[in-house]
Formats: C-alpha cells, sequence, structure tokens
C-alpha cells in the first residue's frame, strides 16, 4: 500500500471511530428508555423478521451467543420479549418480540429518526445511498483484506 493511501486510510479511520463516539453519545443524551443501541437493534430486527434463534440472532447484529444472552435476558426481565419453542423443532429456543416491546420499539424510532437527522440529515439522498453501499461494501469484504487493485 503506497503512503498516501495509508495516510488517508488511517484518517478515514480516526473520521470513522469519531463518529462512532458522537453516535453513542447522541444515544446516551437522547435514550430515557433505558436500552442501548443494541437492544433496539434487537428489537427491531425481530419485529420485522419475526422469532429467530439466539444463533441467527448473533449472525445478523454481528455479536457472540454470549452477547444474544446478555441482550436478551435485560428484555425477557423487561417483559419485550420472550422464549418460545420452535414449532419445527421443540428443542430448539426462539426469541420472540412481545406487545409490550412492540411499544418499546415504537417510542425508540422517534429517538432514532431524530438522532440520525441530527447526525446525517445534511447529507443528499444520493450521498446517504453512496455511504449505506460503501459501509455495506466494507462490512461484506472486511473479514480479510485482499486489494487486487495494487
Amino acid at each position: 500500500m503506497d503512503s498516501q493511501k495509508y495516510e488517508t486510510l488511517s484518517s478515514l479511520f480516526e473520521v470513522v471511530a469519531s463518529l462512532e463516539r458522537k453516535w453513542a453519545n447522541e444515544w446516551n443524551q437522547q435514550n430515557n428508555l433505558g436500552f442501548s443501541k443494541s437492544h433496539i437493534l434487537l428489537l427491531d430486527l425481530l419485529s420485522k423478521e419475526g422469532p429467530k434463534r439466539p444463533s441467527a440472532i448473533a449472525e445478523r447484529l454481528k455479536v457472540t451467543t454470549g452477547g444474544v444472552t446478555v441482550l436478551t435476558t435485560k428484555l425477557i426481565k423487561g417483559g419485550l420479549i420472550e422464549k418460545t419453542q420452535n414449532s419445527a423443532d421443540r428443542r430448539a429456543a426462539q426469541i420472540a418480540i412481545t406487545p409490550e416491546g412492540e411499544k418499546i420499539l415504537e417510542e425508540s424510532r422517534a429517538q432514532v429518526t431524530a438522532m440520525v437527522n441530527s447526525m446525517f440529515g445534511m447529507l443528499s439522498m444520493d450521498e446517504i445511498q453512496t455511504l449505506h453501499t460503501i459501509f455495506e461494501k466494507c462490512l461484506i469484504s472486511g473479514n480479510g483484506y485482499q486489494n487486487k487493485e495494487e
């Protein structure tokens, strides 16, 4: 990798790290529900796609199954999700959102919308789509660095 590309990527890393810190700070300032971003992402996943096995949740949220256990414990205690049996395989547990979880998710959407608007509202639709495409590409191919252009 040439030095200019290295410097540019290092600078990008700093910007992304700063953006993540800003995102976390914004969430912590605006969040009055008492749940982390990961809790809300889990509720959103279950709301959109229905009951999931813990391993499927871990894969989608890019966390370990132990991480899923930590996330689900608080949500189960709060009555926002429940463990159910898979109708096809009674040995397999699934996690499902409850009506109370749907209510909390709906409340969180206003907070998420305000936060996203404050951080990205100045971007055009084209810029947002480009950013989304770039981040998605980084996530998909980020399992091992291979640059075929060099």
